[in-house]
């Protein structure tokens, strides 16, 4: 899977991206991601992304002119890959919520274009040209570059080969629609804080993993 980043700040993802499962999912060749800087596009000397809004208002807008160029040359850089196979996102807080049904969804592309927003928003124009506006959550963030990273991060675990233990894909939560996963322990078996003790469940040290996977089972939450 190839992910494209469309950003006016390109060096933000680079450590996030190079680190842990993402490293490694590189380095397995299941994932690439291109990031591009949209000043690249920009047309004047200043390489300006960004305009006031007619009819007044605080901030600035990106402008629909690079967006729309850079949107046309990535397309451009695989032409093999069916526009079925291909999303193109922007980062909206006005979007469609992102949940674990749709990274599984995404999981199955070959390739998605995520555009990272910045100042006041987006000419509104550009919904023309994309397939989707998603939002990680109902609040306010300065630019799209985190949620694009959520996103990545949710997608790339589910890709076949990148986590070391694929049980974990199906027993963590929202695995199932609605369930959150049953709360896990590990060693000391008795845990001393301000002279309490903290104890694992006796359950967890049976054995029995038949009574283990039902206690499990009813111990996971549902949202």
């Amino acid at each position: 899977m190839t992910f494209h980043l469309l950003t006016i700040l390109p060096n933000i993802f680079d450590s996030y991206i190079n680190e842990s499962i993402l490293k490694r999912a590189q380095k397995k060749k299941a994932v690439e991601f291109k990031i591009h800087n949209l000043r690249d596009w920009a047309s004047d000397k200043h390489k300006t992304v960004d305009d006031a809004p007619y009819g007044g208002g605080a901030g600035m807008l990106m402008k629909i002119e690079p967006l729309y160029k850079a949107l046309e040359d990535i397309k451009k850089l695989n032409k093999k890959i069916s526009p079925k196979k291909r999303k193109i996102i922007l980062m909206s807080a006005g979007g469609q919520k992102w949940t674990q049904a749709l990274a599984q969804k995404y999981s199955k592309l070959d390739e998605i274009v995520l555009i990272c927003g910045r100042y006041e928003g987006v000419d509104a124009r550009i919904k023309k040209f994309i397939d989707e506006e998603l939002s990680v959550g109902d609040y306010v963030l300065t630019g799209g570059e985190l949620p694009a990273l959520t996103i990545i991060d949710s997608i790339v675990r589910l890709l076949p080969g990148v986590l070391g233990n694929n049980q974990s894909l199906i027993e963590e939560s929202h695995s199932a629609s609605g369930l959150l996963e049953y709360p896990q322990y590990t060693r000391p078996e008795i845990f001393t804080a301000k002279g309490k003790k903290y104890s694992v469940p006796k359950i967890l040290l049976s054995g029995d993993h038949k009574k283990i996977k039902a206690w499990r089972e009813r111990s996971m939450k549902k949202v």
